[in-house]
């Protein structure tokens, strides 16, 4: 049976921090504040997986808590739920997400996300969607103060 699972994160921006999006250092003026590397893409794609086989969420496997995890690359809770996901007897078949933050503008870069999602997860980059958007100024996203995603993962039996 298909299964398809949501996933959403959020992070604070600040000077002096760096922007990782799926993977991906992007030049920026402010970058995310997190306990990981704070890459929200990905965050919310390991939730989308690891809702999708019914497997808890980001925090059950890599919780804040804990400082094994603080400033860790986010590919591998990525590479985790991906054996998470296999062990649970699924494959993943499509990634859709998108990216909101107000700046710096991420069409350029959404193909070497895409790569990097895809070459973690072993799917071809037709697999992994990545869109982006802006809140029009509103909100704390649209004043520069955050940056969020959201994304959806669909898996089959394997």
């Amino acid at each position: 049976m298909t299964k398809s699972g949501i996933g959403f994160d959020v992070h604070p921006l600040a000077e002096g921090e760096k922007l990782i999006l799926g993977g991906v250092a992007i030049p920026s003026e402010k970058g995310t504040v997190g306990h990981s590397d704070g890459d929200v893409l990905i965050h919310a794609i390991v939730d989308a997986i690891l809702g999708a086989a019914s497997l808890g969420d980001i925090g059950s496997f890599f919780p804040s808590e804990d400082e094994k995890w603080r400033n860790a690359d986010s590919r591998q809770f990525l590479t985790h739920a991906l054996e998470e996901a296999e062990n649970a007897g699924f494959a993943i078949t499509h990634i859709d997400s998108t990216i909101i933050l107000e700046k710096p503008k991420l069409a350029d870069i959404i193909p070497q996300m895409r790569y990097q999602i895809a070459y973690t997860l072993q799917v071809d980059e037709s697999a992994v969607s990545i869109k982006a958007t802006t809140t029009d100024k509103l909100g704390i996203i649209g004043k520069g103060e955050g940056v969020a995603a959201m994304a959806i993962a669909t898996l089959n039996p394997a």
